[in-house]
């Protein structure tokens, strides 16, 4: 794998890492402003910032396992180690992560731990 593709592949990382911290500190700010009407609200308006809540806790749940992911291949990047699977050792594709640049598997070994529910 030639440097200038990873190179490129750290600044996209980087990118979405500085993305993915940015729309954490925006759920953090209305959560803050849920938790201000919870305070104040009657219960219908209770119930449905409950559910705002929870669809917000979830949405950061998703971006901090992506933002472990991107660091984890920042990691790699470091490590001189980027773009080859953890489990079999094989190069993983370049088409592949230029869609998942946080790739950390080969697309059969992707295929292999979906099937088996991992």
């Amino acid at each position: 794998m030639d440097a200038t593709f990873i190179e490129e592949m750290k600044n996209n990382l980087l990118a979405q890492k500085a993305e993915i911290l940015k729309s954490l500190e925006i759920q953090s700010e209305d959560m803050k402003e849920l938790i201000k009407t919870v305070e104040s609200g009657d219960e219908a308006d209770v119930a449905s910032d409950a559910i705002d809540r929870t669809l917000l806790n979830a949405m950061g749940a998703q971006d901090a396992n992506r933002l472990q992911q991107i660091n984890n291949a920042l990691d790699r990047i470091k490590q001189g180690r980027y773009g080859f699977c953890l489990e079999c050792g094989a190069e993983i594709s370049q088409p592949r992560l230029e869609a998942l640049p946080y790739a950390s598997l080969c697309i059969d070994c992707a295929s292999e731990s979906e099937r088996r529910g991992f």
